[in-house]
């Protein structure tokens, strides 16, 4: 196997992996992979250093006059070939990413959407309405009538007002309904209002284009407005869509880690994002022919599993077991017992072609926008999608059958619950006759509950896998901060073990009363990084409920993505700001500190009514950052002394099981 790689990599200095991911089956799986001259991006990362000017986004390549390269230690000391300063460079550089992002989430967005009106109109059968109610609620919240309408009715006019969430060239978004009218009025005063995405999008690419737009405060308007096209609309679409066709997310337990592979069935993987492929492939898994051909090759049947983002969307919905975040993608298939990886788009390393083929697992793509030079393409249709999933468990099945490499599972799995919705949420605070988030306001404003963070993104090899996730979510609770995650930070905290209600001892004594009375970790786990969006809607209600400011920037919270990689983070931080959230990013930041942009974006945006950006590298100040902002916050509305009583008395424990 490949003795190129190997000479290379003997070359390189020892690595010691443990210095890299606190996931042992990870460690393990990179151990193995590095005796046996397999690179990982944990290699890569280490051998290939990253460029500080890039970094710092000083550096512009937006025409053939450049690419022009300013020096961060002294941003105003030079310009570009055309004049532009330091802050127009940051803010294009900045834009074009939010634009990058945003595109990512709508077009998955529209995808469902138009997955959803083919199902609507009946062209196709494979897929149907699970959840009614949430149609209905969804129709409902942006002003679609839904007494005495047959399901047909109410789906037709909540498709044909969505869709304008992508093609509206005026207006505003259909879900702007749903933002709390102080925040609305800010973002209509700033001209924020996101119109239609596509709108959005092609304005920013068009305003970052050499020559155009070069005031870094007007740029950053054009990528707050479309960020929030995304958060409030392609996102929101998407996670609304998913929830109306497969049904929304309630609590479930749910194994992670390696260790839910199993060495005597046909292990088929999914990894990418979007849930339609995902859905079909349930159905073939299950399917008595597939699995007694898995039988028949033998095997004791055929075991799903899933990985990143899809895999958390699947684990909420249907309790699907899960292998681990975006960077144990690779290491996963070292274990030598995936029998296929299937993937669609987003998050997808080109490595896991090469890696695939060391371990002769067949990687399978299935989206035309993302095809892999050495994968195997399997097109993926709405219309006909057990076509294509049946043909990938068919080479399933093959590879089990014919098997050559040792197998070399971790023996770790983790039980965590996911599922908390919105909806649940709802439900678990207030009962079916009497839900309401407002248990979870009083319990905030006497100060049980300290505020809530949001903790979500994704891992990157440029810090320890996993390590500020679950060090700033210690903290975190420990100081009485109530958790909310999504994507592969969720699953971080899954394999540590605090996503179950026993970890209601590491919260501080407040959060813990809380917690041992409802029932509930002190972690919920929302679902995938697109299911931001279901935090969006949670801090809307806690500001209908009342009692906690008027605005979502009157609202002791805080965000936090603690290893970013993607563009797609760097449009959630930015519509969580622009909604009103303070949050903060780890492992770096695309900006030079002390340059005008950057103060814009750490300092501005708050004097402005919005949110702003943090960030820490450390995960133990990134904590401390957060809270010391929900006291702000707590102070402002006059909570600052509510603090003083904590735990709960008999009538305390009675009123809240009883609201």
């Amino acid at each position: 196997m490949a003795e190129k790689t190997i000479k290379k990599m003997d070359k390189e200095k020892k690595l010691n992996y443990r210095d890299m991911s606190i996931c042992d089956a990870t460690v393990n799986m990179l151990e193995k992979a590095n005796r046996e001259g397999c690179e990982t991006a944990f290699d890569r990362a280490a051998n290939m250093k990253a460029c500080p000017i890039g970094a710092d986004s000083a550096c512009c390549k937006h025409c053939s006059m450049g690419p022009c390269r300013l020096n961060a230690k002294d941003p105003y000391g030079k310009v570009g070939v055309c004049g532009a300063t330091i802050d127009t460079i940051q803010a294009r550089n900045f834009g074009r990413m939010v634009a990058a992002g945003g595109a990512a989430h709508t077009d998955h967005g529209m995808a469902m959407l138009d997955l959803f009106r083919d199902v609507v109109q009946g062209k196709i059968k494979e897929y149907t309405i699970k959840d009614v109610d949430k149609l209905e609620a969804v129709a409902q919240s942006i002003g679609i009538e839904t007494e005495g309408r047959t399901v047909e009715e109410i789906s037709t006019d909540l498709y044909q007002q969505l869709e304008s969430t992508y093609t509206a060239v005026d207006g505003e978004i259909p879900f702007a309904k749903r933002v709390p009218e102080k925040t609305l009025e800010l973002w209509r005063k700033h001209n924020m209002v996101p119109r239609g995405a596509m709108r959005e999008i092609m304005e920013m690419m068009h305003r970052t284009h050499m020559g155009v737009d070069q005031h870094y405060e007007n740029l950053t308007e054009q990528i707050t407005r479309t960020a929030l096209a995304d958060g409030w609309g392609g996102s929101m679409v998407a996670t609304e869509i998913s929830d109306i066709l497969y049904g929304t997310p309630t609590p479930v337990s749910v194994d992670v880690n390696m260790g839910v592979l199993k060495e005597d069935h046909v292990n088929v993987i999914v990894h990418g994002h979007e849930p339609n492929m995902f859905e079909s492939m349930m159905m073939s898994v299950s399917d008595p022919g597939l699995v007694q051909a898995a039988k028949d090759a033998g095997a004791k049947g055929i075991n799903l599993v899933g990985m990143c983002c899809s895999g958390a969307e699947m684990m909420g919905r249907h309790g699907i077991p899960h292998a681990g975040n975006f960077m144990s993608t690779e290491a996963i298939l070292v274990t030598g017992a995936v029998d296929v990886m299937c993937v669609d788009i987003q998050c997808i390393q080109q490595a896991l072609a090469k890696v695939a083929d060391c371990y002769d697992t067949p990687l399978i793509t299935t989206n035309p926008r993302c095809r892999i030079e050495g994968a195997t393409h399997i097109p993926f249709h709405d219309h006909h999608a057990r076509k294509c999933t049946d043909e990938v468990v068919i080479k399933a099945v093959s590879r089990f059958k014919n098997r050559t490499k040792e197998i070399d599972i971790p023996n770790i799995r983790n039980v965590g619950i996911h599922g908390f919705s919105y909806e649940y949420i709802n439900y678990m605070l207030g009962g079916t006759f009497r839900g309401s988030y407002t248990p979870l306001n009083d319990n905030i404003i006497n100060g049980r509950i300290r505020g809530v963070a949001g903790v979500v993104g994704c891992t990157n090899p440029r810090v320890k896998q996993d390590w500020l996730h679950v060090e700033l979510v210690k903290e975190l609770i420990k100081n009485d901060v109530l958790v909310l995650q999504t994507g592969c930070s969720q699953v971080a905290l899954a394999k540590a073990g605090m996503l179950t209600p026993e970890a209601a001892h590491l919260a501080g004594p407040g959060l813990s009363e809380v917690c041992e009375t409802v029932g509930m970790p002190p972690v919920l786990g929302l679902g995938s990084c697109v299911d931001n969006s279901r935090i969006l809607i949670a801090a809307s209600e806690m500001v209908r409920v009342g009692g906690l400011g008027t605005s979502i920037a009157d609202l002791p919270v805080a965000g936090a993505a603690p290893e970013y990689m993607s563009e797609k983070a760097i449009c959630i931080g930015q519509y969580f700001v622009g909604s009103g959230v303070y949050t903060v990013f780890g492992v770096t930041f695309p900006t030079v500190e002390g340059t005008k942009f950057h103060n814009h974006l750490f300092d501005g945006l708050e004097k402005q009514g919005f949110g702003k950006w943090g960030f820490s590298n450390d995960p133990h100040e990134m904590a401390q950052m957060m809270i010391a902002h929900i006291d702000k916050k707590r102070k402002a509305l006059g909570l600052d002394k509510a603090r003083e009583r904590v735990l709960m008395d008999m009538a305390d424990r009675q009123k809240l099981a009883e609201a």
